[in-house]
């Protein structure tokens, strides 16, 4: 790699790990905190989804307008946002009990989201700008560092909550994504490029890419479900302490992070393989749900034991469904006339980050909700199922894919067969390799 390629790929691995990092620590402590505060799991679940809810429009608005802004300053602005909201965050305990409590939460994550989508955006964009030829293989090897904030911001928030209380998990990790910001503003190049004038509706009209879109929307509504629901349900049913929920979550994140690269590089070296890997990884998601309750129908008893095998499965799974997903998006985009460069990277990375977000609303809120009326091992099957249907529109759309190919194939060969039977019949009469 160049010294460029170097610099651009450091500096968003110290983003992801970074941002990650101070988003998921928040599983294995603040539901029970919150509930202490007055909030029910409802509103638990809205406090979660409301995050996702911002970084959905955060992420349309600032991939459409990444030029304009500046990919280098949308991100260490939007570092230095998040770095500021995680630490007020962690003061929250000192606020009354009750609707003051909750409304303060829906404030700051709200504030929170547009900053992290900000960086988000921006480093999504950047990353395939500078490696345009092995986009898979370079988001496949950063989420080694998306999967490593996710692997340690569980078990440290816990571990810190445990020994020092709420404030200085909060305290701790917000001071830490705040040195972030002056050493991107280091080491990050900056980017200079033109405006285009496509658009997100553009994007939409393409079924192909509405179909990757609600495979990314089943995958991340299921992780914003277990953020919000997985913590209560381990505590409640296994009598776990909140650092033992943190370590509980690697058995989610860990697979994730040791897989994404293999996929990435066989992504990258076969194309082809792409859609595969989204209906594998589907199938295998959807069963881990299944029996991550069990399903209430089986009537299986939960254990420990099984708990961890399934959220195992499901975090492989997710690395196989999702890496392909980008570049699919990215491909169909220019075979569909749009121009490549930073802005059209902008408006996929936007797309990608707002899908992701819907989902990570959706998860929480309607999970929350189901779990609240019925139980987790209910809302676990829901999730399930809604996987399991975007599997099914995926496997229709590449076999109708296949088939056309097929059929195109047909008529050629059926074409080529024709015109030489014609010149055998004719013999001498034949016109000239010219005329044909």
């Amino acid at each position: 790699m160049t010294r460029y390629q170097i610099l651009t790929l450091t500096s968003i691995a110290s983003v992801n790990f970074s941002s990650m990092i101070c988003y998921s620590i928040l599983g294995p402590f603040f539901p029970k905190e919150a509930v202490k505060k007055g909030a029910s799991q409802t509103v638990i679940g809205l406090i979660f989804g409301c995050y996702a809810l911002c970084n959905l429009m955060g992420s349309l608005v600032l991939g459409k307008y990444i030029v304009q802004i500046g990919a280098k300053f949308m991100l260490i602005s939007g570092l230095f946002v998040s770095s500021v909201c995680t630490i007020l965050f962690g003061l929250l305990d000192k606020v009354p009990d009750g609707a003051t409590f909750i409304i303060l939460c829906f404030i700051i994550r709200s504030v929170d989201a547009v900053g992290f989508s900000a960086a988000m955006t921006s480093s999504f964009a950047v990353s395939t700008k500078v490696f345009p030829n092995n986009i898979a293989t370079v988001l496949g090897s950063l989420e080694i560092f998306t999967g490593l904030g996710l692997i340690l911001g569980p078990p440290i928030g816990g571990w810190l909550y445990q020994s020092f209380g709420y404030e200085f998990p909060f305290m701790a990790l917000g001071c830490f994504l705040f040195l972030m910001v002056p050493f991107n503003m280091y080491i990050l190049p900056s980017f200079d490029a033109d405006p285009s004038k496509d658009s997100f509706f553009r994007l939409f009209t393409r079924l192909k890419i509405v179909l990757i879109c609600f495979a990314i929307f089943t995958l991340s509504s299921g992780l914003g479900f277990l953020d919000a629901t997985l913590s209560i349900y381990a505590i409640d049913t296994f009598n776990l302490s909140p650092g033992y929920v943190g370590l509980l979550l690697l058995g989610l994140s860990l697979p994730y992070c040791l897989a994404s690269p293999l996929l990435g590089i066989v992504s990258d070296r076969f194309p082809s393989t792409r859609p595969w890997f989204m209906v594998l990884g589907g199938l295998f998601t959807a069963t881990g749900f299944w029996f991550l309750g069990p399903v209430p129908i089986l009537q299986i008893k939960s254990q420990l034991w099984l708990v961890v095998f399934m959220l195992g499965i499901i975090g492989f799974s997710l690395s196989m469904t999702a890496i392909p997903t980008f570049p699919e998006i990215l491909d169909c985009a220019y075979e569909n006339g749009f121009e490549e460069g930073l802005s059209t990277l902008g408006l996929v990375s936007g797309l990608f980050g707002a899908v992701w977000s819907f989902g990570m609303f959706c998860g929480p809120t309607l999970g929350g909700f189901i779990t609240q009326q019925l139980s987790f091992e209910w809302a676990a099957s829901v999730q399930g199922g809604l996987t399991f249907l975007a599997v099914c529109i995926v496997i229709i759309n590449v076999f109708y894919i296949v088939l056309f190919i097929t059929t195109r194939i047909s008529d050629t060969l059926k074409n080529r067969y024709s015109r030489h039977l014609v010149l055998a019949v004719l013999g001498p009469w034949s016109p000239t390799a010219s005329d044909e």
